[in-house]
Parts: structure tokens; sequence; C-alpha cells
């Protein structure tokens, strides 16, 4: 393999894309959206869930977030990644996302309570 194609390997996403993976991306996606209407980010108070309706933080970090899911070790078999063993989000992107869960996952229960009981499930596997 060459060093260029071994780099280029490195970058990619490994294309965590199964089910599981899916809902988590979606439920971040819902909670990263509450957040950001929630504190005056959002202008557009549309439901369809698009990066041109989140301010540039809460965008970056959505992004930031469905990368990490892509590249998620554990795949199919993660837990949430509250009572994940790995911390693969660096320091200031974790205390964004904590800030985002505190917000949005008490909401969820009102706006989102099939979402909020299934991640809540979802926490209970190994």
């Amino acid at each position: 393999m060459s060093e260029t194609s071994a780099d280029q390997t490195r970058t990619k996403p490994q294309g965590n894309n199964g089910p599981r993976i899916l809902r988590e991306k979606a439920t971040v996606a819902i909670m990263i959206q509450m957040y950001c209407m929630g504190q005056g980010h959002i202008r557009n108070e549309s439901v369809e869930m698009g990066p041109g309706e989140l301010c540039a933080d809460c965008k970056d970090l959505f992004q930031y977030s469905h990368l990490r899911l892509a590249l998620c070790k554990f795949g199919e078999g993660k837990t949430t990644c509250e009572k994940c063993p790995v911390h693969c989000y660096k320091p200031d992107r974790r205390q964004q996302i904590k800030a985002v869960m505190k917000y949005a996952g008490p909401r969820m229960l009102w706006s989102h309570p099939l979402v909020a009981l299934r991640h809540a499930l979802d926490g209970f596997t190994k």
C-alpha cells in the first residue's frame, strides 16, 4: 500500500452506517437543533433538520458528532456516549455536547418521547 493511499484510508470515515449508528446520529441531530433553537441561535424554527438552520458553532458540533459516530470503534455494539469507556471527543467538544445534552435531554421527553425512550434503552446495551 502506498503512503498516499494509507493516508487516505486513515482520514475516511469507516462507514458505521448500521441502524444503531444512524439512530444515534438522528438523536444527536435533534438534540443539537433543540439546543440551538432554545439558545436563540436559530432564526428559522422549521422542524426539518438541515445544517443551514444551525448557527456556525452548532453546525460544527453537528458535523463533529456525526464524524465521531462514523468512526466509532464499537460500531453497532456501542452504548450511549455517556456510558462509553472511550472518550473520543476532544475536551472542548465534550463540554459542548454535554451542555447540549443537559439542555435537550429533558425537553426530548415532551417533544420527541419515542426518541428519548429509545435513547434511554440504548443506554442499557453493553
